[in-house]
């Protein structure tokens, strides 16, 4: 009879422990979709940043590894098209340009609709996004959607007017055709028979070269990485503000499907991206309006009197976008009050009081 002891019963533990297989990591794959070219920024960085990030935070605890399969530039879907795709799970993560859909995702024109206000990428991003986790409204629009929001993006510093021919005011403006994406056309209502016409970020080079229109609004930074000064050499700065525009979220049957540790993982990288892409907008705003002026553009400076003037010359579209969430039963109101409000303690008030009825 073999004697077992207290040191060959612990050796013959551990032996046995050692000889059983290691946990096996579990692969996930995860289709990402957007419509624009890897070059665009936010693109860019989903590569860059969002996917290593996700890669790392996994790794800590060697329990899931992704298998990341992206997809840009048209291949799966165009642009305008990414809400639908990941709706239909053509993709189970994408990057949504929320302008294209303010019927289907109205709470997401909040920026867009106070315009006149805060000319930073980062403010913008953090006061968008803690309203979505404040208030439902935004969760609810994209749940409809069969997706679960992410974080806000935003990719711009501010919109300004860039123009075939030279301007020198916004009087200049006046019977001209620009060119905009979405809720940014409402603030040619203020300007005398300024002709607003729907377009895309890939679209404006075209639509400008062809004519079809005499201006586009877009950023410095979408100006120099499409070449914008070749069609339209004439930029106007009027600071019309930082826009949200895009939105990451994810297929809702795929999600329902992740494991826990991975659904907090994208949450949390998906804030780091929100932060990270914002200061990137900021940190390269200067350096591309040195570029375009390198390019051969010229940059005119409108006066603060003049940005208040066109303000004040609107309609009031932020109200009118409060209006149409308390119709939808959301705290319209209630939202803006607390967006400009958010934007103020960050030190941002606007030239004009979007909360006066």
């Amino acid at each position: 009879m073999k004697n077992w002891t207290k040191r060959s019963l612990v050796a013959a533990a551990v032996a046995s422990v050692m000889a059983m297989p290691a946990k096996a990591e579990e692969t996930i794959s995860a289709v990402v979709i957007d419509g624009y070219p890897d070059r665009a920024l936010w693109v860019k960085e989903f590569t860059n940043f969002f996917i290593p990030e996700v890669d790392k935070q996994l790794a800590e605890s060697g329990n899931y590894r992704m298998n990341w399969q992206e997809n840009y530039g048209g291949s799966i879907v165009k642009p305008k098209g990414v809400l639908e795709g990941v709706q239909l799970g053509l993709g189970d993560i994408g990057i949504v340009t929320t302008i294209f859909h303010s019927s289907k995702l109205p709470s997401q024109g909040i920026s867009g609709s106070t315009p006149f206000v805060a000319s930073d990428a980062r403010a913008v991003a953090k006061a968008v996004d803690e309203i979505a986790r404040e208030f439902p409204a935004m969760q609810n629009e994209f749940a409809a959607q069969n997706q679960v929001y992410l974080a806000t993006g935003v990719v711009l510093d501010t919109y300004q007017v860039f123009c075939t021919e030279p301007v020198s005011a916004v009087s200049d403006l006046e019977g001209r055709k620009v060119a905009g994406a979405g809720l940014n056309l409402r603030y040619l209502e203020g300007i005398k028979d300024a002709a607003g016409v729907r377009g895309g970020l890939t679209d404006f080079y075209n639509m400008l070269q062809t004519g079809l229109v005499d201006c586009a609004m877009l950023w410095p930074e979408a100006a120099k990485t499409f070449k914008i000064a070749e069609v339209a050499p004439y930029m106007l700065k009027a600071d019309l503000g930082a826009v949200n525009s895009k939105t990451i979220t994810v297929n809702s049957d795929y999600w329902a499907k992740l494991p826990d540790e991975v659904k907090d993982v994208l949450k949390a990288v998906a804030i780091d991206y929100r932060d990270h892409v914002a200061g990137i907008a900021m940190d390269r705003a200067a350096a591309s309006r040195d570029a375009y002026t390198e390019a051969g553009g010229t940059i005119v400076e409108v006066s603060d009197e003049e940005r208040a003037a066109w303000a004040n010359a609107m309609p009031n579209v932020a109200q009118e976008w409060a209006a149409t969430l308390n119709e939808n039963g959301e705290q319209g109101d209630a939202i803006l009050a607390a967006y400009l409000g958010k934007l103020q303690d960050a030190g941002f008030t606007g030239v004009r009081d979007w909360t006066a009825k």
